[in-house]
């Protein structure tokens, strides 16, 4: 495969750089107990993540992917869990292998700026980067509130290549979802998946994306430094 040239990588952050399920999950079983009702699991919450705090709020209250909640039952549960969440923000997250070797390259080619790019809400996105040392090592961090819309939506990527001064066919979009891959192709961007992370249980392969690489240390060989 010929390797990628980029002058901006955009990188998303939950099932990307960091498996943050384990929070999500303590803090999603936290609120059904506090709502009386069971509590859902891990391997449920990491089919349910990649869409916002209160889509995954308003799955864990229905048990279900695609149900939707009653609002006063959805705001009453978001309540809770953003309580609960702010707490166990970082407690058991944890980066994944090959991150930090694969944002060390990137931040070794002079011409590539790097940007994370989430739709987790910005005072938790924030605490997370900056609890497990990661905050540092973006030029911009566009959060799941910082604009009107969030991925699948190509406004978060249009926005950072704009900030950055970026011309879309110098960027490409590292993430784990459909969202990503959909967000990367509106946009017009090059777009590489981890084969790992949350896609609701479906390869990320059937969405197409330029590349599916293992581990982000793998960007050493598929992104051209100089």
């Amino acid at each position: 495969m010929t390797a990628f040239q980029a002058k901006l990588v955009l990188i998303d952050l939950d099932g990307t750089l960091v498996d943050s399920v384990p929070d999500l999950a303590y803090s999603v079983d936290q609120t059904m107990l506090a709502l009386g009702l069971p509590i859902r699991g891990e391997a449920a919450v990491r089919t349910w993540v990649g869409n916002g705090v209160k889509t995954l709020v308003e799955r864990a209250l229905m048990n279900d992917l695609h149900q939707p909640a009653e609002p006063a039952a959805l705001e009453q549960a978001l309540g809770i869990f953003m309580g609960i969440y702010a707490e166990n923000t970082s407690q058991r997250s944890r980066i994944y292998p090959g991150v930090l070797e694969g944002l060390d390259f990137l931040q070794s080619c002079n011409k590539i700026q790097i940007a994370c790019v989430t739709n987790k809400a910005e005072q938790f996105t924030h605490k997370l980067l900056k609890d497990l040392g990661l905050f540092e090592r973006f030029a911009l961090i566009v959060s799941g509130d910082t604009l009107p819309e969030k991925k699948p939506h190509p406004l978060p990527l249009l926005y950072a290549a704009e900030r950055l001064g970026v011309p879309v066919s110098a960027a490409i979009m590292l993430g784990d979802s459909k969202s990503d891959v959909k967000a990367a192709r509106a946009a017009g961007f090059k777009m590489i998946a981890v084969s790992y992370g949350y896609n609701h249980g479906e390869d990320i392969r059937d969405y197409q994306p330029d590349a599916v690489i293992d581990s982000l240390q793998e960007l050493t060989t598929l992104i051209q430094c100089a």
